[in-house]
């Protein structure tokens, strides 16, 4: 079982949560700070217009935000995990991946973020990392408070230490099998503004 730490788990000061907003500012990231997963859910459905294309990421954090239900079974969107899960993965893997490859929004959240602005995620098949990185047309991130770190050797210890664990532990009581830590992607900065919105929460939301 994870590590049960505040350094892993206390929500991050309003000062914090300032500071690291104008450091991802800096980074061409859109910083916005909201209050509660229910102000978190309101900002990422103000984003998506409607019939717009949207993927989303396996996230824990948009499942308590609701939004990973809300968009399954409203037609508001066109929510490609609608189409993936109904398609045969023995006969359609090609087209499955090529699907969800480069969406036009992309909702999810990271493991960790740095003090510094940087954005971290990790994943056993990598799946997100595409979308995350360049392929969707627009990133929108929600992180809860208590993912904030000093550096990345931070970042990486929250998830080998804390993370990993929970999803291993969430998985094998879900579904009867574990996880593996496979891939790391780490978010520098985006090129360009416009492509990438952190909606920082100041409640923990996610793990």
């Amino acid at each position: 079982m994870p590590v049960q730490t505040a350094e892993f788990t206390a929500p991050a000061s309003e000062a914090q949560l300032e500071r690291l907003a104008a450091r991802l500012r800096e980074r061409n990231f859109e910083a916005v700070i909201v209050d509660d997963a229910a102000a978190a859910r309101k900002a990422v459905l103000e984003r998506l217009p409607d019939g717009s294309e949207v993927h989303a990421a396996k996230s824990k954090t948009l499942e308590d935000l609701g939004l990973a239900q809300e968009l399954m079974e409203s037609d508001r969107h066109d929510f490609l995990r609608r189409t993936y899960f109904k398609m045969d993965r023995n006969t359609q893997a090609r087209e499955m991946r090529k699907l969800v490859a480069a969406p036009d929004f992309m909702l999810g959240s990271v493991n960790a973020v740095t003090e510094a602005g940087q954005l971290v995620e990790a994943s056993a098949s990598g799946g997100q990392m595409g979308p995350y990185s360049a392929a969707s047309g627009k990133l929108i991130l929600v992180v809860g408070s208590q993912k904030i770190v000093p550096d990345l050797d931070a970042a990486l210890r929250r998830i080998r230490e804390y993370v990993t664990p929970y999803e291993d532990a969430r998985l094998r009581a879900q579904m009867g099998i574990g996880t593996k830590l496979a891939r790391v992607l780490i978010l520098e900065q985006d090129f360009m503004p416009g492509h990438t919105t952190v909606i920082l929460v100041k409640e923990p939301v996610g793990y």
